[in-house]
């Protein structure tokens, strides 16, 4: 038996294994996904559960069952590339791979910055956004929340906050002289223009010096709050970081135009943790999984695969809340009901495939 092992069961790693079994996985192969949880998460809504105002249930999925898909629950503790092999904090068992498939997704850059991990929430994993959510939500009234980064995840964190809790002081530290720096101008001044008349403050040219238990420095000046949550840069799995390939400036591993690493071709790595032209989103991740599945088909049937098309990304949607977004969509910048709805609707295909 030959045993492909997807190391993550996300956007990119679930898309691999459908596209897998959907084409008829040849009957000496089996399919092993290797995850910390026994459910999927949707990663990209996990400031709802972060702000409270979305159930642990409507975040996360069970995963596809299927004769040939096995699943190990587990913590990873690194590969051994050399022995084909991945080792667990929580479980001594390791499991064997023949072909690997690293979708580990990203965590939380503190760039160096004393007391950042320490004394900061995240929404970067199922159980960090749990935690996040808990701490707002035990605020009392007119509690102190400070988001850092001014990025998509901070503006739909401190929104959905907004949203939940009407009497928090919310204030937002943004590196950049405008939020959403990646974005059109239209997008930036919209959502601008809604954190202003929603009572979000939202302090531009920050530079964290420090982060306390109670509090953020910036600047020279010292923010007293309750809550602090991170959202200021993110970096690929600490797993991915320390295999032995080439990386780009990122820390992100360098592979083919085939999603292999071209001195290990039996180890293709997609989305955050492999190096693109494109920005890291679930998007990315999903398409490339899809493209790495039919390249997998074929090499596990000894035929030549062919190379992938180019990826084009069909656009970025963000929420303010839930009536309001905005979203490049075919290149072009909206703001309001509509790209709030698409994104709605994007989640709801996610869940129902």
């Amino acid at each position: 038996m030959r045993n492909v092992v997807i190391l993550g069961g996300g956007y990119g790693g679930i898309k691999v294994a459908l596209g897998l079994v959907e084409k008829n996985l040849p009957e000496d192969v089996t399919l092993t996904i290797v995850d910390r949880n026994p459910y999927q998460s949707l990663k990209t809504e996990f400031y709802t559960i972060a702000a409270g105002t979305v159930a642990d249930k409507d975040v996360r999925q069970n995963f596809p069952k299927h004769s040939q898909i096995q699943y190990v629950y587990g913590e990873v503790d690194k590969v051994d590339v050399e022995h084909q092999q991945v080792l667990f904090l929580d479980r001594s068992e390791t499991v064997s791979y023949d072909y690997l498939v690293v979708a580990l997704g990203c965590e939380d850059n503190y760039h160096g910055i004393e007391g950042a991990e320490q004394y900061t929430e995240s929404v970067q994993t199922f159980a960090n956004a749990r935690k996040a959510g808990l701490a707002v939500g035990n605020l009392k009234a007119n509690g102190k929340v400070t988001i850092v980064g001014a990025g998509l995840s901070g503006v739909e964190v401190a929104s959905e906050i907004r949203e939940s809790r009407e009497d928090l002081n919310i204030r937002l530290l943004d590196r950049g002289n405008s939020v959403l720096r990646p974005f059109d101008p239209k997008i930036q001044g919209y959502v601008a223009d809604w954190f202003n008349k929603n009572d979000v403050e939202v302090i531009h040219h920050a530079n964290v010096e420090y982060v306390e238990k109670d509090g953020v420095c910036n600047n020279g000046v010292c923010y007293v709050n309750d809550v602090t949550i991170w959202t200021a840069g993110v970096q690929p799995s600490r797993i991915a970081r320390e295999l032995p390939y080439k990386k780009d400036n990122q820390q992100k591993i360098v592979v083919n135009e085939y999603f292999q690493v071209p001195d290990d071709p039996k180890v293709y790595v997609i989305g955050d943790c492999a190096s693109s032209i494109h920005s890291p989103s679930a998007q990315l991740a999903g398409l490339q999984g899809e493209q790495t599945a039919v390249i997998l088909q074929a090499i596990l049937r000894n035929q030549e695969p062919k190379k992938p098309r180019d990826i084009r990304l069909r656009g970025t949607l963000g929420s303010l809340g839930k009536n309001d977004g905005f979203g490049n969509m075919m290149k072009q910048p909206l703001t309001g009901i509509v790209p709030r709805l698409v994104k709605s609707g994007v989640l709801w295909l996610n869940k129902r495939h």
